[in-house]
């Protein structure tokens, strides 16, 4: 039968630990709202604490093997853009030399050493020449946004393995205090059964509540530890502290979201090379059309004939005569260019939900966790209560230990939800440039 004391502490923890859970309010106290007066283009206004130093971030980027790839990239095209703009053709000599024979029926036959040269070069029409120009610089700018590109992803798997090795911290840290708070009920579970005042089974009970916390303690330290050496290993110029940081609270998103959804496209790389490889496309095609137009090679030769007697000089005019393969070329770089039209469409589609996604993320994210912060606190309170109605005599050793797992388990999710919080909104920033400031695509 339950004991009078405890019939009285239920319902109060009962209530704590869910009266206001439906109704999760701001840090302030106020209720939660995602609309903020601030313009949605302020940069962090203090570097955040959670987050590894700046300059680390900044040196780990730039590092990066993709980007150092992407770099070489641009040094590649700006070599093709001076290849084109020199043109593919080039001066061409030509020599000859002959030997001629006159043979007469009245006198001896007549040997005459002949020799010939020629300077040559086909002409590129100016119309192709400009098109040329214009397909190498868009090569480059093209190269710059693909740097720029490799630059924001490989900040964005920074920020995730960060976060990562954040979760499995934070995760290990909460396991230690279960477990050293399990441990203290055992010790004294133990004594009051070595005094005669607690069964055996309690004993048992709280062994394997301690058991289990340190079985999972260890199983989280082993995932911080893969989280740091895969993170060690990707970004070798970030130093992990020896304790991890611990997480700020969580803001909402400030700012109008349409300035934000504009903002997002703007800087979109991914938008931005789907574009720059439609201009691309569209060049290639107006070069291609232009080609139905052959060339013209001009040339000068001089000669040598009957062993002197005759020198020879003249100009040379040489003019291809199109064929239907330079049709079909056209045609097919004016297919390439629809598809890479329709290609930059669904990337903008894509751009667009994923911005939407985005920008819910960061609200709901944020929502959430004060839901989970609000329940785990209440968890909390119940489970203190529910421990020293224990120490009256009052509870069960069960409950309490139901109780401190339930609480265990709120505060697991409420730690989840703030880092998830944390990171939706500092990918938010990165994406729009207000996050470690590492790019330099705007140079060109």
């Amino acid at each position: 039968m339950m004991p009078r004391h405890l019939h009285r502490l239920l319902p109060l923890t009962l209530a704590l630990a869910f009266s206001a859970s439906a109704h999760p309010t701001d840090p302030a106290g106020g209720p939660f709202t995602a609309t903020a007066t601030s313009s949605a283009t302020a940069s962090v206004s203090s570097y955040p604490g959670e987050l590894p130093p700046a300059e680390q971030a900044i040196a780990a980027i730039h590092q990066a093997p993709e980007v150092l790839g992407a770099l070489a990239t641009i040094d590649a095209e700006a070599a093709r853009r001076r290849a084109l703009e020199a043109g593919p053709y080039e001066w061409a000599v030509r020599l000859g030399n002959q030997q001629r024979r006159i043979d007469a029926s009245d006198a001896a036959a007549q040997r005459y050493r002949e020799w010939s040269a020629a300077l040559e070069r086909p002409l590129r029409l100016p119309g192709k020449a400009s098109l040329d120009a214009a397909i190498g610089a868009q090569g480059v700018a093209q190269a710059r946004v693909g740097h720029a590109d490799a630059m924001h992803e490989t900040a964005r798997s920074l920020l995730a393995a960060w976060f990562n090795w954040l979760r499995e911290s934070d995760t290990a840290r909460q396991w230690q205090r279960q477990s050293e708070s399990l441990q203290r009920q055992r010790e004294a579970t133990a004594r009051r059964v070595a005094l005669g005042d607690g069964a055996r089974l309690e004993l048992m009970q709280a062994e394997a509540a301690a058991a289990q916390a340190q079985a999972a303690l260890e199983q989280a330290r082993r995932r911080t530890a893969v989280a740091a050496a895969e993170l060690r290993s990707r970004f070798p110029a970030i130093t992990l502290p020896a304790t991890p940081p611990t997480a700020a609270q969580p803001q909402p998103l400030a700012g109008d979201i349409g300035e934000w959804r504009e903002h997002l496209l703007k800087e979109n790389h991914e938008l931005r090379l789907a574009r720059a490889g439609t201009q691309q496309a569209r060049l290639l095609a107006n070069r291609s059309d232009a080609e139905r137009t052959p060339d013209p090679t001009v040339g000068m030769h001089v000669g040598s004939d009957r062993g002197g007697e005759e020198r020879v000089t003249g100009l040379t005019l040489s003019i291809p005569l199109p064929g239907g393969a330079r049709a079909a070329n056209a045609q097919r770089e004016g297919a390439l260019a629809s598809v890479a039209a329709q290609r930059e469409a669904a990337t903008l589609a894509k751009v667009n939900a994923e911005i939407s996604g985005a920008l819910a993320a960061v609200e709901t994210a944020y929502a959430g966790w004060q839901s989970s912060e609000d329940a785990a606190q209440r968890l909390e309170q119940a489970a203190a209560l529910m421990a020293r109605a224990r120490t009256l005599g009052e509870a069960a050793l069960g409950d309490v230990l139901l109780a401190q797992r339930q609480a265990n388990e709120a505060r697991l999710a409420a730690n989840a939800t703030r880092l998830e919080a944390l990171e939706a909104r500092y990918r938010l920033l990165l994406d729009t440039h207000q996050l470690w400031a590492y790019a330099d695509e705007d140079d060109d």
